[in-house]
């Protein structure tokens, strides 16, 4: 056992003095990471989460007509009409970045979010190799690494124009700068720890949920819990991480978010005590991360270092609760998950470090054979998301909905049943629609609350003082049976087109209901 122990603490926590090939190796991984990210870098936003995406969109686009000043003053008023009809629920921070480039650019090129992204993912992945590094080997900690950045949930999320890939970057830098507090304990580290932890919880209050835990746990086993509260570095941390948070998401968001908490928290908590929420939650969990990973990182949470086990643990913790308070979204919404994956690594980190060094005891036919092994494990996810990029191209959307934006009437207003609350129309049509029709999801949210069903009542209602009744979720359409047997028995078709239809209901066929 000696031996192998030997072998774990030789290069810990110092990649200069690790061999060679372990930073040949670390630079080819993260070139890779960011290769398979930009591939098919300027197809449409809409093959992960569109809704989000486009959203993010929408917002860069009226900040970028904003600032540029010799745009047309009817296109910069659209843009800045669509983009202030967005209720935002996080800073604007890398909607500004985008927008600024684009300014330096010097036009609108929606591929710029994903080139930041995916770099935002990199470094986040900098910072779990690092901190992988001083809890293991240099070594153990690539193969994690590996798993970060190759698994192809996580590349077709990182590269998404949404914050989540830089809220997990910040967190991964967070528990760096954490870890590295509790070794030294010093004023510089409890200083920057305390900053990057408000920045992290800034960027997305979600990340707060881990980001707090995990620094308890830090402070807990530094000092214990009395000791604690007599320790200045200890305030000093708890201050400088709550400022930035407080002063942005309690004061000048504060209505926003208290609806927020009450509409998706509070209304929802009945879901918790449901026998099934946990087992649905680890369903869901398992289409694309696959429960076995999720048990062997915590299967290496109880052979985790003395001083990385208590960081690790408040991750695992702080996901939890944070699972608990958005009952509905965490088995709904895979990328609420995303943290996981900078989570998983590092939990399972000892084992790897377990399997390495008893690998290291074997001979070079063996080691070879691994080798060999370790290539495919790389190359197969790479190959996988790849292939997923290729089989789907959304070039073809845009011109559609360009042609609805021109063919929708502009004398009434339109209600529709439409792809992404309507930003889908926004971004490329540049028209947005007076109402929106209720799809699926916002049907099994409204049954989830008990609020009241579909019928002739509420169509009267929501068509109050609405002409043109658009529809581009054909699927949805055909779930919702009433809704098209009312439509295609009682209105005139305006205009119909591929995968669209316009009915407009001041032109109706006999009516019956």
């Amino acid at each position: 056992m000696n031996a192998p122990e030997c072998s774990t603490t030789k290069y810990r926590g110092s990649l200069v003095n690790s061999p060679l090939y372990l930073r040949i190796a670390l630079v080819v991984f993260l070139l890779l990471g960011l290769g398979i990210r930009l591939y098919d870098l300027t197809d449409p936003p809409l093959d992960f989460h569109p809704t989000r995406q486009l959203l993010g969109a929408l917002i860069s686009r009226g900040m970028y007509y904003q600032m540029l000043p010799e745009a047309d003053p009817t296109t910069r008023a659209l843009a800045l009409e669509f983009s202030a009809s967005i209720e935002e629920y996080e800073p604007p921070i890398l909607n500004r970045i985008v927008a600024v480039t684009y300014l330096l650019m010097g036009s609108e090129q929606l591929w710029v979010a994903r080139i930041y992204s995916s770099l935002f993912w990199l470094i986040g992945g900098v910072a779990l190799f690092a901190l992988a590094s001083r809890t293991v080997t240099p070594r153990s900690a690539l193969f994690v690494l590996g798993y970060y950045l190759f698994l192809p949930f996580a590349v077709e999320a990182s590269r998404s124009f949404q914050v989540d890939p830089m809220m997990v970057m910040f967190i991964l830098i967070t528990a760096f700068t954490f870890y590295r507090w509790m070794e030294e304990a010093s004023w510089k580290w409890a200083v920057i720890a305390g900053l990057l932890a408000g920045i992290t919880i800034l960027v997305k209050v979600t990340a707060g949920f881990p980001v707090i835990a995990m620094a308890v746990a830090a402070i807990l086993k530094r000092y214990g819990f009395r000791e604690s509260f007599r320790q200045l570095q200890v305030w000093a941390i708890a201050v400088l991480a709550a400022i930035p948070a407080s002063l942005y998401y309690l004061i000048s968001l504060s209505g926003r978010s208290s609806s927020y908490f009450e509409f998706w928290t509070l209304s929802m908590w009945h879901l918790v005590l449901d026998a099934s929420f946990f087992v649905r939650w680890m369903s869901f969990i398992h289409r694309f991360l696959d429960l076995s990973i999720v048990f062997i990182g915590l299967a290496g949470l109880l052979i985790a270092p003395k001083l990385a086990r208590p960081l690790v643990l408040g991750l695992w913790v702080g996901y939890v609760i944070y699972g608990t308070f958005f009952p509905f979204q965490i088995h709904t919404h895979d990328y609420y998950h995303l943290m996981l994956v900078a989570i998983i690594p590092l939990s399972a980190a000892p084992i790897v470090e377990l399997f390495l060094a008893r690998l290291s005891q074997q001979n070079r036919l063996w080691k070879t054979l691994f080798l060999g092994i370790a290539i495919v494990a790389v190359a197969y996810p790479i190959w996988v998301t790849r292939s997923n990029l290729l089989v789907r191209d959304f070039r073809h959307e845009p011109p559609i909905w360009e042609e609805i934006g021109q063919i929708l009437p502009h004398d009434g207003n339109t209600i529709a049943l439409t792809h992404d609350y309507g930003y889908r129309l926004m971004y490329y049509g540049w028209r947005k629609v007076s109402r929106l029709w209720p799809v699926g999801a916002d049907l099994d949210v409204a049954e989830i609350r008990g609020s009241g069903s579909i019928d002739r009542d509420y169509f009267e209602d929501r068509t109050q003082d609405v002409r043109y009744f658009l529809v581009t979720l054909g699927g949805e359409l055909e779930r919702q049976a009433w809704l098209k047997n009312v439509l295609y028995g009682n209105y005139t078709i305006l205009a119909e087109g591929d995968g669209y239809i316009i009915f407009d209901l001041e032109s109706p066929l006999e009516r019956s209901y």
